[in-house]
């Protein structure tokens, strides 16, 4: 089996497990291929890691059988964008802050590695978003999972965004940005600016306006088939466009188009892995918070 590791940091508690689970994949013969950054990581925590396969971009990735993303949500989502349409699984083991996709818990790697093994899991295939445009606004990796947002710079004052639905005009932002979610980012960004949370395999975006200047304009939800284009007014002639994790400022001259990936990202889960449940979890839901 050929696995490849991604990763950034992780705390010395991690640490004990992160050993084992190097020692169980030598254990069982497995090829194993490591994000440099993450591999001279390793090396400066005295992780045995008994590799010396490295990869740092897409181009570099090995054909492996599924990808270990190692850290929280962002870690993930950053495998996730070296994988691309080559539709590689990943399983996220959660040793960062968050965890809504990460959800693998470090004590439980060694179930993972036998779940993997024996095919014991599940694959939790994902909608991503891909950005057309007449620049090349992120190094050819113009797909994302969570969400592609439109925001002003920090020290320019509010922007415009004129928004457009099939061709056909919807509605002018004057916002502080304007969020284009997936049902993946639906917990992420849009959440904290007052979107609904769908289920994963709602085939829907949803479009969460930024601090808008008029409150009555609220989220909206429409369908994935759906393309949507944008062009942004701005007092400073530029703004912020973000991709997942990746983001960098344009002028105003630039126009880009949001539609559906004709590819998804899948996920593995262990068969106990419940959405439901990591949104009680996460979000604290059914909790008494009054004492």
């Amino acid at each position: 089996m050929k696995i490849a590791v991604h990763g950034r940091t992780f705390s010395e508690s991690a640490r004990p497990f992160i050993q084992a689970m190097f020692n169980d994949l030598r254990e069982r013969n497995t090829e194993v291929q490591i994000f440099e950054p993450f591999r001279l990581f390793l090396d400066s925590m005295q992780v045995l890691h008994f590799s010396e396969k490295m990869y740092n971009t897409a181009d570099e990735l090995f054909d492996a059988r599924l990808v270990v993303s190692m850290g929280g949500d962002g870690t993930l989502l950053e495998a996730v964008s070296l994988v691309g349409a080559r539709q590689i699984p990943v399983v996220g083991i959660n040793v960062g802050r968050l965890g809504f996709l990460a959800t693998v818990p470090p004590e439980r790697i060694p179930d993972m590695i036998s779940a993997l093994e024996e095919f014991k899991f599940r694959i939790d295939e994902r909608s991503m978003v891909i950005i057309e445009s007449d620049v090349d606004l992120f190094d050819g990796l113009n797909f994302g999972l969570n969400d592609f947002t439109i925001t002003k710079t920090d020290t320019s004052s509010m922007i415009t965004v004129h928004a457009y639905l099939n061709d056909e005009f919807l509605n002018s932002y004057w916002a502080d940005g304007l969020i284009v979610s997936t049902p993946t980012g639906s917990t992420g960004y849009s959440l904290s600016c007052g979107g609904p949370v769908l289920v994963p395999h709602s085939q829907n975006f949803i479009l969460t306006p930024v601090s808008p200047h008029n409150l009555n304009v609220r989220p909206l939800v429409v369908e994935d088939t759906s393309v949507l284009s944008f062009e942004v007014k701005s007092r400073s002639n530029n703004f912020m466009v973000s991709l997942d994790a990746r983001s960098r400022v344009v002028d105003s001259s630039v126009r880009f188009t949001v539609r559906k990936a004709p590819f998804v990202a899948r996920l593995i889960k262990m068969l106990d892995d419940d959405f439901f449940n990591t949104l009680r979890s996460k979000l604290s839901w059914g909790l008494d918070m009054r004492n």
